[in-house]
């Protein structure tokens, strides 16, 4: 049964997808926590330049020697950018723009010189092709199953187990890196290790969905995980599930739309992006915008009070705590004084008689309150 699940065309494309956006997103949540992500797109662009290098003296175009071959590659682009970023002529942005677009070029030129009729072509290593992945099969205890998915596996396992066992160096890396040096934890050994897991999932993944897309699950499912929710294990929980469910969704939409699988699995992370960012509990715009009114309301009602506060006992009060004379007094459309006055109403701050405004206890004391800050008690009357 297993073997026949194994060899089922859906699934092991599904199942493919679903492992990259994962060992991608276990890496990618503290990439992004770093603001470090876009090294990601410096590593999967020169990782051409590794893979043709690792071809060139071994012959080997892919297996374990192409991946460790490739992951220092990786390494190697991060030294070169750390070293440019050092000599304080050009900023970091500048010197990733500088040194992978090199590596690349150089990389290009080897394939066309030297491997021209060789599988490792730019079109393969940078778009890759998830819906031939059941074709390139290998044997494993007498079960046929397609390779991508066994590396792919093989891979998710060491991202899992790196992270894991190194979470609380990991956490308090991408937290406070000072704090992680102090304490003796190597922050820069474990962001090079971390470097160099990701640029070896880069390189396991390009048969699948290809450098390029590779950065859309390095990124985007931790992004949108990160607008959910603060915790981190939730963070990485949540990214990973986004890559999961965007792998299914992206497969059943390229069937149906009959277009790029691996796109379309990246565009559906980017569709979870875009809800998140809509209607993420904290960081999301709709959350953000309901706050900001809850803001200006508090601060309408606590206008109203201190008015009411100002006026009350004194002569000319049955003129000014009224209705009509806030549209004049406090230069509010007529709308909105009815709504304040609901609102106000509601919270027990005011009571209106006949068109009168009068104050409660409540009101008065957080009329008293905003007037006389030095004097307010613990746990004040809230607005």
């Amino acid at each position: 049964m297993i073997s026949q699940l194994l060899l089922d065309i859906p699934f092991s494309i599904m199942a493919t997808g679903a492992l990259v956006g994962i060992a991608a997103s276990l890496l990618g949540t503290f990439l992004v926590l770093m603001r470090s992500s876009m090294l990601t797109d410096a590593i999967s662009h020169s990782i051409v330049f590794g893979i043709v290098i690792v071809w060139m003296l071994t012959g080997q175009a892919s297996g374990p020697v192409q991946i460790i071959g490739a992951a220092l590659t990786g390494v190697l682009t991060v030294l070169l950018i750390e070293m440019l970023a050092r000599t304080r002529r050009v900023k970091n942005d500048a010197a990733i723009g500088l040194v992978f677009p090199a590596l690349f070029s150089i990389g290009v030129l080897l394939l066309n010189l030297f491997a021209r009729d060789v599988h490792i072509d730019t079109h393969t290593v940078l778009l890759g092709e998830i819906g031939f992945v059941w074709l390139d099969t290998i044997q494993i205890g007498g079960t046929e199953a397609p390779l991508a998915l066994v590396s792919m596996s093989v891979i998710t396992a060491v991202n899992l187990l790196f992270v894991t066992l190194l979470y609380k160096e990991l956490k308090l890396m991408a937290f406070d890196e000072g704090l992680a040096r102090a304490l003796g934890f190597m922050p820069a050994l474990l962001f090079y290790l971390l470097l160099t897991l990701t640029s070896a999932t880069a390189v396991a993944a390009f048969d699948a969905v290809g450098a390029v897309l590779f950065v859309a699950f390095v990124i985007v499912p931790p992004s949108a995980a990160y607008l959910v929710t603060d915790r981190l294990w939730r963070m990485i929980l949540y990214g990973s599930v986004i890559a999961v469910v965007a792998s299914v969704a992206g497969y059943y939409l390229a069937v149906l739309w009959n277009v790029s699988i691996g796109g379309m699995m990246a565009l559906c992370t980017g569709a979870f992006l875009l809800l998140a960012l809509l209607f993420g509990p904290r960081y999301g715009l709709i959350a953000q915008e309901s706050r900001r009114r809850r803001q200006h309301a508090g601060i309408d009602r606590r206008a109203l009070v201190v008015h009411l506060f100002n006026h009350e006992g004194r002569a000319g009060e049955e003129e000014e705590n009224r209705v009509a004379a806030l549209t004049e007094h406090l230069h509010w459309r007529a709308t909105k004084v009815e709504r304040i006055v609901h609102e106000a109403e509601d919270a027990g701050l005011i009571r209106v008689e006949a068109e009168k405004l009068n104050l409660t206890e409540r009101g008065r004391g957080l009329a008293r309150e905003v007037l006389e800050p030095w004097h307010r008690e613990e746990g004040g009357l809230p607005a």
